[in-house]
């Protein structure tokens, strides 16, 4: 079946929902990345994480909203983020039962949190952040 409307597609597509630059991975604590607008809904489809400006590899965080940050992702280790300029996604993985997601609210705080922050000897990591979902009315 062919779509016609291209509001459909801008609208109902996954995207990038929000973005910062230079988050800390070197110190504990929360990055907001993404509030749910007024008169929607977001599901959370994948984080990316990408110009690190140096060695990650020990720094372990989670995702979701404030209050619960770890209902998108528990914890993730980024062991594959181990030099300057690497990049890396991290979604749910399929399994042989369904994945289960998170429809989060208008006005719930989307957030990366660096539990365990990087021990990195060349310098403290920062990186850009970006949530990736799809939005619809609420």
């Amino acid at each position: 079946m062919a779509i016609n409307n291209p509001t459909i597609l801008t609208h109902n597509g996954i995207a990038l929902l929000g973005s910062v630059d230079s988050v800390d991975l070197g110190s504990t604590g929360a990055t907001t990345i993404f509030t749910v607008p007024t008169g929607k809904k977001c599901v959370l489809d994948s984080v990316r994480i990408r110009n690190l400006s140096a060695d990650a590899a020990s720094a372990v965080v989670t995702v979701g909203q404030v209050g619960a940050l770890t209902d998108f992702m528990g914890n993730q280790t980024l062991s594959a983020l181990n030099a300057a300029a690497a990049t890396g996604t991290m979604r749910p993985l399929v399994s042989a039962t369904t994945v289960i997601g998170v429809e989060y609210t208008a006005g719930e705080v989307l957030q990366i949190d660096v539990g365990t922050a990087s021990g990195s000897g060349a310098g403290t990591p920062t990186a850009t952040v970006e949530f990736f979902g799809m939005l619809d009315d609420a």
